[in-house]
């Protein structure tokens, strides 16, 4: 789980730290983020969170966020801080490739890179690794190397406990997913027990929706949801103009994909969407349906056994139909 633990002993004394995350960063990105830049800073280190794009608006609140760089917005302060770094922390991805327009400038950079990360394949970059694909979230093992590497247990406040929270619970769908273990659980409960105030967090992250995003919620119901009864899939198609028509801002549609997979029957859904630039692509599964394996075969992709994404350059009904047709493929699995 953890190679070049000899690393570690840079953090003895104070050091100038980046941390990373992926590109369209999640409730696990940035909780595990702001985590543990926190609890850094508070052991005497100068950190700076340096992400590649914007956030949903439902993770705003979260503490310490008033202090996330989105590179685009101050390339020339974010230039610096990597000339500076002399640790680069990874967080919740495996290969560059997932930050974006922020890759050439981590390859680029001197300093050490540090990942933590839950995803497969890893990409072979890191000067300290802390990998482990059978976690729930990145920040549950922010919670372990903390408490278990850096003996740094007692120092955990409230703040770090929530953000920390916030990853686990969002990675795991508040619990519900087969990832959810008795560690998970322990972890949740200690966090509370320095003060997490888990009930608010719920409010913030799943009750916080504007009216647009719930008339484009009860739009794609409607008029974008298409199952495919022998194959047990269901799958939304979301085109630009649905977007437009919508008003829809980053993270409005999260969690879209689950809608199709509650279905009685489904046991793979696939959520389709048109970002003008590429055709997006998450889809989530129940039992050993691999989209992993779909997402990185077909659609430039990849992930998690049972929750993946992927994008295309192609046209949306170009996509949709590619997606359909491998479906045979998985006849077995889907239908047994």
């Amino acid at each position: 789980m953890l190679e070049g633990k000899k690393n570690i002993t840079l953090l003895d004394s104070p050091r100038k730290i980046v941390i990373t995350t992926h590109h369209k960063p999640d409730g696990d990105a940035l909780g595990s983020s702001l985590g543990l830049s926190q609890w850094l800073r508070a052991e005497g280190h100068d950190v700076s969170v340096v992400v590649s794009s914007d956030f949903p608006t439902f993770l705003d609140w979260m503490p310490g966020r008033e202090e996330v760089i989105i590179f685009p917005e101050q390339p020339d302060l974010v230039y610096r801080l990597f000339d500076e770094a002399e640790i680069i922390f990874c967080l919740d991805y495996s290969a560059l490739s997932r930050t974006n327009i922020l890759e050439p400038v981590i390859r680029g950079a001197a300093g050490q890179k540090w990942m933590i990360d839950h995803h497969l394949d890893p990409e072979d970059f890191a000067d300290l690794s802390y990998w482990d694909p059978q976690a729930a979230a990145t920040a549950q093992l922010v919670y372990r190397f903390i408490c278990e590497e850096l003996g740094g247990k007692v120092k955990l406040n409230a703040d770090m406990a929530t953000c920390l929270y916030t990853g686990i619970m969002t990675d795991t769908g508040s619990f519900r997913f087969k990832a959810a273990n008795a560690e998970v659980h322990r972890i949740i409960a200690d966090l509370i027990e320095i003060g997490v105030r888990n009930w608010e967090i719920h409010q913030q992250v799943y009750n916080s929706s504007t009216e647009n995003r719930l008339k484009f919620l009860g739009y794609c119901l409607l008029n974008c949801l298409e199952v495919i009864p022998e194959y047990n899939t269901a799958i939304f198609a979301i085109s630009k103009d649905d977007l437009k028509q919508f008003t829809i801002t980053t993270g409005d549609t999260e969690g879209l994909v689950n809608y199709a997979l509650s279905i009685k029957g489904v046991r793979l859904a696939g959520l389709f969407v048109d970002r003008t630039e590429l055709i997006k692509l998450s889809l989530r599964s129940i039992g050993e349906i691999p989209c992993n394996e779909i997402c990185k075969t077909h659609f430039n992709g990849g992930g998690h056994l049972n929750a993946s994404g992927g994008s295309s350059n192609e046209d949306l009904l170009t996509v949709v139909e590619r997606f359909k047709s491998i479906l045979p493929q998985y006849a077995e699995v889907l239908t047994n």
